[in-house]
């Protein structure tokens, strides 16, 4: 038994240099984001640079495999159209791995999970999921994403209200044009304290998402960056950068 033991020790000491070796040679990898997004996409309004969350996931995963990311602010709508047309390498955006978007494009490894949740205004803090399944108050969403159709699902289309980005769904609520917007709980916390006081994360332990990064169906290059994803899952860097902008892991 010791010497199988030794047996399994020796090929799997062997096969871990394979586990990461992918190397892109440098390549300038462009990178497609929606950033109205915080804390997954930004703009910093000081340097005009794109970060968050997700680029310095991004960023990680370079540094392992030898590429460059070059990141192009782009509008939510359209972005996986601009992808399947050569205008992108990859998508990371916050995107919610579905069965819908696997038939058409490729995913990495999931990088985090997330729950959905609810924004509401602190006055009208203590509304309910039943209040809102109710009927007559209305949810607002980005459009095209899965918080939008968990919308749909959880009060009807007639009382979804939809939006470019979730910067205006944001403005709409704290205008009162509806009682709540449905978010990933990561970015809802990110809003509650922009807004500290004006409004709060309401409702949450909704829909739990898996977030991946997206390529153009067949690409080879997202072996690749799983490899590089597995080596800052495995030497912490992942949970380093969740406890930077969650104070968790």
């Amino acid at each position: 038994m010791f010497k199988h033991l030794l047996a399994a020790a020796a090929v799997a000491t062997m096969t871990v240099p394979a586990a990461f070796a992918a190397d892109l040679e440098g390549r300038v990898l462009k990178i497609g984001t929606d950033a109205t997004y915080p804390p997954m996409e930004t703009v910093d309004e000081t340097t005009g640079e794109i970060v968050g969350f997700d680029v310095d996931v991004m960023n990680a995963i370079c540094e392992r495999v030898n590429c460059v990311p070059n990141f192009v602010n782009t509008a939510w709508d359209g972005i996986f159209a601009a992808l399947q047309q050569g205008e992108f390498d990859l998508v990371i955006s916050g995107v919610s791995i579905t069965p819908e978007r696997e038939e058409t494009m490729d995913f990495s490894e999931p990088y985090i999970v997330v729950s959905q949740a609810i924004l509401l205004q602190v006055d009208k803090g203590d509304t309910t999921l039943d209040d809102f399944k109710a009927g007559g108050l209305k949810l607002a969403a980005q459009t095209g994403t899965t918080n939008a159709q968990l919308a749909e699902d959880l009060v009807g289309r007639e009382n979804v209200s939809l939006y470019d980005n979730f910067s205006a769904a944001i403005l709409a609520l704290q205008n009162a044009d509806v009682e709540g917007v449905i978010i990933d709980g990561t970015s809802a916390t990110a809003y509650e304290q922009e807004f500290a006081g004006e409004l709060t994360v309401g409702i949450t332990g909704l829909q739990s998402d898996p977030l991946g990064i997206v390529f153009q169906e067949g690409d080879p290059t997202v072996d690749a960056i799983n490899e590089g994803l597995a080596a800052i899952q495995q030497d912490g860097t992942l949970d380093e950068l969740k406890a930077k902008y969650w104070g968790t892991n």
